[in-house]
């Protein structure tokens, strides 16, 4: 009889993280070996118990599921991870994808897709939903934000002016509106307001970062 598939679940929320662990204990050939609720935890745990297939949410409290991605693939370049997650933001995807996780998956997939995704990956496989897949070839072809176009945004969402923005990043006002009009370009938006909400709705800013001076 084949040895069970070992899983570490990683969710901030605990009746979330549950759950899918109460589920996938029914399945045959399947063992929870650990639960981490935030980043720091998740490479804690997978370095303790090493588990053949890890299920990760994005959004944790301090560092983040991609940075908890990258951690843990430093130390184990092998590992296999899928992102478990709610957002479908294309930048959420790409980052994550970059970071090495093998899987994509939202969590109002069935339970025969998070079983198929969790096998396949364990066998070496990725795996990526068409819908997920077509935001990423989406992405690929529209042009990235600038670092610079990236730190006026987030100050944007901040709620701060031009002038603001300006004494803020050491520039000119003809500087920050030269930025926003590049930005508002790429994002194919009209405004100020609909560039913050084009932004989080594809995971270019999160709304827990906004104002952390950390991320500045």
């Amino acid at each position: 009889m084949a040895a069970p598939i070992r899983l570490l679940l990683v969710d901030d929320h605990h009746v979330v993280r549950r759950g899918f662990a109460a589920l996938l204990r029914t399945e045959a050939g399947f063992e929870v070996v650990a639960e981490a609720s935030d980043g720091e935890e998740a490479v804690t745990l997978f370095q303790q118990h090493q588990p053949d297939v890890t299920l990760m949410d994005l959004r944790l409290p301090g560092m983040s599921g991609v940075d908890a991605i990258n951690k843990i693939r430093e130390q184990n370049p092998t590992a296999k991870i899928i992102v478990l997650t709610t957002f479908d933001g294309d930048e959420d995807i790409c980052r994550a994808l970059q970071a090495g996780a093998k899987g994509y998956l939202l969590k109002g997939m069935s339970v025969e897709e998070l079983i198929e995704a969790i096998r396949a990956v364990n066998e070496g496989r990725s795996r990526i939903p068409f819908a997920i897949a077509e935001k990423l070839a989406e992405r690929m072809g529209t042009p990235r934000l600038t670092k610079s176009e990236l730190k006026v945004l987030q100050r944007i969402a901040e709620g701060r002016s031009n002038k603001e923005i300006g004494t803020d990043l050491f520039v000119t006002e003809a500087t920050v509106k030269t930025h926003i009009n590049s930005l508002l370009s790429k994002l194919k938006v009209n405004d100020r307001t609909q560039a913050v909400t084009a932004a989080l709705q594809r995971g270019i800013l999160h709304l827990n970062k906004i104002g952390n001076e950390n991320d500045r």
